[in-house]
């Protein structure tokens, strides 16, 4: 009889640090990417822009700090998805998978789409993705979070690929 490996989430138990280290990480830099293109960029709304008035400058200034905040708990998961990726890589049982890695950066970049957009969105109503933009407010909600299901299934596609935790070319951080 076969012996059946160890899983995790339909993975390897092997890649498991790695995997984790990406979600972790995709987090982080999902955070980022709406923090940086929707809030700062494109404007569409601030942290607190459903229950303030952004015409007022006081009230702008509450939503530019609340935005601060909301990059710092980003980066703060960044610095951990270094961290934990980090780790990984010291630890000679965890295969390099590139897919793995990335697929899983995906998942993290889904699930921050997913519970930020229930909860900030949906369940305490601080602000939605764009209320003035075309087709209305909820359009642009369900769109955030369909994308977050999208990149959730398929970085986790990529992460469980028949190959993915086979080690792709090792990697030789000492020189």
């Amino acid at each position: 009889m076969a012996d059946r490996e160890d899983t995790w989430f339909g993975l390897s138990e092997r890649v498991k640090p790695l995997a984790q280290s990406g979600i972790v990480l995709g987090v982080g830099l999902g955070g980022f990417v709406d923090g940086i293109v929707l809030h700062q960029l494109l404007q569409t709304h601030h942290m607190l822009s459903a229950r303030t008035d952004t015409t007022n400058l006081s009230e702008l200034q509450l939503n530019v700090l609340a935005d601060g905040l909301f990059h710092v708990g980003t980066f703060l998961f960044t610095v951990v998805g270094i961290g934990l990726l980090l780790r990984a890589w010291r630890r000679p049982d965890v295969p390099p998978s590139s897919r793995v890695f990335a697929g899983s950066i995906l998942v993290g970049w889904g699930l921050f789409n997913l519970v930020e957009g229930i909860v900030n969105h949906h369940v305490l109503e601080l602000h939605r993705v764009w209320p003035d933009g075309p087709g209305g407010a909820p359009l642009w909600d369900v769109a955030f979070l369909l994308f977050g299901v999208a990149l959730l299934v398929a970085g986790y596609g990529l992460a469980r690929s028949a190959d993915a935790s086979t080690p792709d070319s090792p990697i030789d951080f000492e020189g």
